[in-house]
């Protein structure tokens, strides 16, 4: 179909310290606009503000793609609520009935992670994929895990970053995690690897002895992944997974290591396959909130 005859829709990407608007022609977009992540009535409304305005004609669906966690059951009486989340004024917030409140349109509403899984599903690395997972670790730790073409979800969505794992032995940090203290997120996170470093994470240099610790954490959340989803395809995205000193490189090495030669893809050559970067790059997450939207059209 001719990009001028797709739906028009608007996108929006809630992330732990930035938030996207965009506007799209089909999967392309062609307006975009960002915001700090702030109190709720601070950035919502100026997002609101510009979807509203953004030239271009009417739109036909909005895609919410936000942070977790989220009450993504529509079944559930907070359906569309942010859960318990370290993020200062955001937790019970009603984020897809503000939205609905002001566009009276469909609405397509998941995590940020389900929407960059189904974008990389779709258009990026993960193509051709029936079963595969998109991990952010960035502010948070967070994945999003699609099975034939659908986000999985059960009584919620996956907390893959609220995981117990191996560490180094003489490691004691006591993590960052306001809840379970070293989890996964409490351990190799933006937050947490600045605790750790006493510096942030973009600053650390790709050679410091840190990132091989923080290789082997992400390799145990790899070697959970394999054994229990098993995943044809594992992207790993966000600010802390495109770190220097190929990160992800040291991440298939410690995850081989760790499989032993058990289960699928566990040799170094399929761990190569398996493990990679983002296809979409940065664009991840606000084509996810595209990828929702043009869901709720169907």
């Amino acid at each position: 179909m001719p990009l001028n005859e797709q739906p028009r829709v608007a996108a929006i990407e809630l992330g732990g310290t930035k938030c996207i608007a965009a506007i799209a022609r089909g999967r392309e977009i062609i307006a975009r606009e960002r915001w700090s992540t702030r109190a709720p009535e601070e950035t919502l409304p100026a997002m609101l503000d510009w979807i509203a305005d953004a030239p271009g004609g009417p739109l036909a669906a909005i895609g919410i793609a936000g942070f977790g966690p989220l009450v993504v059951d529509p079944r559930h009486a907070n359906y569309g609520r942010i859960g318990s989340t370290p993020k200062p004024h955001w937790t019970g917030f009603d984020l897809r009935g503000s939205v609905a409140a002001r566009f009276d349109m469909p609405i397509g509403f998941d995590t940020d992670v389900a929407g960059a899984a189904l974008a990389e599903g779709r258009w990026g690395a993960s193509q051709g994929c029936a079963t595969h997972v998109y991990v952010t670790i960035g502010t948070g730790v967070g994945a999003g895990i699609v099975v034939d073409g659908k986000p999985l979800h059960g009584a919620a969505h996956p907390e893959v970053g609220h995981i117990r794992v191996r560490r180094d032995p003489g490691d004691t940090f006591a993590g960052a995690c306001p809840f379970h203290g070293d989890c996964l997120e409490g351990l190799v996170a933006g937050p947490a690897i600045a605790k750790r470093a006493g510096m942030p994470a973009e600053q650390l240099p790709g050679d410091d002895p840190l990132w091989d610790r923080i290789a082997g954490e992400i390799a145990e959340l790899v070697m959970t992944l394999v054994l229990t989803v098993p995943p044809q395809r594992i992207v790993i995205g966000g600010g802390v997974g495109g770190a220097p000193g190929d990160l992800l490189g040291k991440v298939r090495a410690r995850a081989t290591e760790r499989l032993a030669g058990y289960g699928p893809g566990s040799d170094a050559g399929a761990i190569d396959r398996l493990v990679v970067a983002p296809g979409l790059g940065a664009d991840a997450g606000p084509l996810g909130a595209v990828a929702l939207a043009l869901d709720a059209l169907e």
